[in-house]
Order: C-alpha cells, then structure tokens, then sequence
C-alpha cells in the first residue's frame, strides 16, 4: 500500500463560514429558479380559468403552503445579502480571513430578519 496523500474529503475537511455560505448560494440559486418557473405557471394559470389560479391560492394559504412561501422568502433574501457579498468580492474587498467570517455571518444571520421583513411587507401589500 503506498503513502499517497489523502485528498480533502468530507471526513478531514474542516467547515469554514465559507463554504457553507458558498454552497448555500449555490442551493438557494437553484431553488430560487425553479421558484421563478413555478409562479409563471401560476400566473400562467389565469388563462386557464380563475378557478385554477384559486386553487392555488388555496393552497399558499394553508399551513404548508405558508412554511414553502416562507422558505422561498428565506432563499430570495439569502441569495440577496450573498450577491451583495460576491458584488464587493468582485470589486477586491473583503478577501481578509475575518471579514470573510464576518461578511459570511451577516448574510446567514441577516437573511432571517430580511425574511421576516419581507413576509410582513407582503401580507400588507396583498
């Protein structure tokens, strides 16, 4: 058996703020897509007739349907604060170890209140 270096796998690698935020905008950004088709289906749905469009609406009103409209809120506004992050990051700043740690904290702890905001915002408009 020979003494070749490991290469970094899940079992060795240490998490950083990084990465979890990294790989949570790739995440967000794949469910904020198929966020997008599906309410154009929905919209789209008018042409059909108002009773389809309400059956939906029925079902964003249930409990369940809230908890998804809440976690689609939560992924526009992390995918909102970590665009904000990368637009700096492309501009050459914020590549400093701590303010990396702390750029990647705000956009994990600030996505909750800006979901928060953003529920509150569209139960008035609506």
């Amino acid at each position: 058996m020979e003494n070749n270096p490991l290469s970094p796998h899940i079992q060795i690698y240490n998490w950083h703020i990084s990465s979890l935020v990294s790989i949570s905008h790739r995440i967000t950004g794949i469910i904020n897509f198929f966020t997008i088709t599906m309410s154009c289906l929905w919209v789209s749905l008018l042409l059909l007739g108002e009773t389809n469009y309400e059956i939906v609406k029925l079902f964003l009103n249930s409990f369940f349907g809230k908890f998804i409209l809440i976690g689609v809120i939560w992924s526009f506004s992390f995918q909102i604060l970590s665009e904000i992050r990368h637009f700096f990051m492309d501009l050459g700043y914020g590549f400093e170890i701590k303010i990396t740690k702390i750029t990647g904290l705000i956009v994990i702890i600030g996505s909750f209140p800006l979901t928060i905001f953003f529920y509150i915002l569209g139960r008035y408009l609506v």
